[in-house]
């Protein structure tokens, strides 16, 4: 395995554990906070907390589900046009969610530096967390979709991968 492969498989895993982490802590939290409210000791930081938790997956998530190709695509053209034409499809779509995201990214980024002063009144934290998943969100998205351009620009120039064959194009990100 070379080099960059096994640094992308870190990364990815890292990126997994982290996902998983903040899921497991935001189940834990609104669990906890139905308990206490049985009990009519709620915790007034438990929603925001469970909120902020939440924008911080669904951020996060995007990227992955780039990275699996789960994102919803016109399959149903697609799948129909030669392989060539796909590909070329592909790469189209690939290149307006860069576009899509580099704006995001840019907004994202302009509101993590004018919000730094502004706290969440539950948790106590600085609202520019909350806007920085945007921008770690796109700009991890921007990166799994250069990726999804170079595969299918690899397949384009090595043509249709043999059935069987486990990745299309062996690269990823």
């Amino acid at each position: 395995m070379k080099k960059e492969n096994r640094v992308i498989t870190v990364l990815n895993r890292i990126e997994e554990m982290i996902l998983v982490a903040m899921f497991a802590l935001m189940v834990v939290i609104i669990f906890v906070q139905v308990i206490m409210r049985k009990a009519d000791h709620s915790l007034y930081w438990s929603e925001e907390l469970g909120k902020f938790l939440f924008v911080w997956i669904s951020w996060l998530g995007i990227s992955i589900g780039q990275r699996e190709g789960e994102h919803i695509k016109i399959t149903m053209l697609t799948g129909r046009l030669p392989f060539r034409a796909a590909q070329v499809l592909n790469i189209l779509s690939d290149l307006i969610v860069i576009g899509i995201c580099a704006v995001t990214l840019y907004y994202g980024v302009f509101l993590v530096i004018t919000q730094r002063a502004t706290p969440y009144s539950g948790i106590k934290i600085s609202t520019s967390w909350g806007y920085l998943a945007v921008a770690v969100g796109c700009g991890l998205m921007i990166l799994r979709s250069l990726a999804s351009v170079r595969n299918s620009v690899v397949l384009l120039v090595k043509g249709k991968p043999e059935a069987g064959s486990d990745k299309e194009g062996g690269l990823e990100l």
